[in-house]
């Protein structure tokens, strides 16, 4: 038993380690991640969720040696009425649609957050902020996280369909994809210009939390709410103002951006190992219902918006 368990280290690990090569892609690593998943030769010694959140958390923050300070607020700054009014209509459809369907009310208003704002993050931050159950999150993560592994193959693919620009592709992953890991696996399959894009609104996108979970704990009327900010947010923002202050050291910062970019992809291959029978079976039809119709409504509608703006 002991050397299957070593067998199967070693190959999680060294599949970890080949994501590094620049040939991988983010497909191909979520791919793989859920292979070896399903086939139960994955090492359960690891803690995926927790080595995920710390990898992508280290990889946004080094996304941000690639982006002049100046683009990411011109950016930010043009774009605020989409992020917005995509956040609000997001929110108001995800409370009728729930009403709709006859689904549970706290699952329903997870589900329209961590579609509004930034995914897990963001359902991690408002289910203490109205007292959900394990099992009201859960089931809302499950949700997201399916949805996020779709988007991974088919924005791009849609992206390339349109004839896209890399702008505009970089807005619409921002604004249409929920998790931060999904957006920048989808925007770098499309370009490092993408990317850069789609890294900086979404994180923009996601300082949105914090009145979320304030409205939020106000409509369920929770008087003992919490909520945490991710902390890769201010770090990055922190990154942003130093490569603007110190920008002698360019060919660094590449590196940096390189290596932050193939660190991308070895979460994604992590992601992989939630992606399972088991896991659409958690969503419920339901669940899975609202979030599809919510993505529908946001990705169509920005889409429509962009190309026509």
């Amino acid at each position: 038993m002991t050397s299957t368990w070593k067998l199967r280290e070693w190959l999680t690990l060294s599949l970890a380690l080949l994501c590094l090569v620049p040939m991988i892609s983010s497909a191909v690593a979520l791919i793989a991640g859920a292979a070896i998943a399903n086939l139960n030769l994955h090492s359960r010694q690891f803690n995926t969720a927790l080595w995920t959140k710390k990898l992508l958390a280290i990889s946004v923050v080094g996304l941000g040696f690639g982006i002049e300070l100046n683009t990411a607020i011109t950016l930010t700054q043009n774009n605020i009425g989409l992020i917005l009014s995509s956040i609000v209509i997001t929110l108001v459809f995800g409370w009728g649609i729930t009403r709709l369907l006859g689904l549970d009310k706290k699952t329903g208003y997870l589900i329209a957050s961590g579609t509004a704002i930034c995914g897990g993050s963001a359902i991690a931050a408002t289910a203490p902020s109205i007292n959900a159950s394990n099992s009201q999150a859960s089931l809302a993560l499950a949700v997201v996280f399916l949805l996020n592994t779709f988007a991974l193959f088919v924005f791009p693919f849609f992206g390339h369909l349109l004839e896209l620009t890399q702008m505009q592709f970089g807005i619409w992953s921002a604004i249409a994809i929920h998790d931060t890991s999904s957006v920048v696996g989808a925007a770098s399959a499309y370009g490092d210009e993408a990317l850069l894009v789609a890294t900086t609104l979404k994180l923009a996108r996601a300082l949105w939390i914090v009145p979320l979970a304030f409205f939020s704990a106000w409509l369920f009327k929770s008087k003992d709410s919490q909520f945490k900010l991710p902390w890769f947010i201010g770090a990055y923002i922190a990154v942003l103002i130093f490569v603007h202050f110190v920008p002698q050291l360019g060919e660094l910062y590449s590196a940096i951006f390189f290596v932050a970019k193939r660190l991308l992809v070895v979460c994604l291959f992590f992601v992989g190992f939630g992606l399972s029978h088991e896991g659409l079976k958690r969503a419920g039809s339901k669940a899975l219902l609202l979030g599809l119709s919510l993505w529908a409504i946001i990705s169509g509608g920005s889409l429509f918006y962009i190309i026509n703006s």
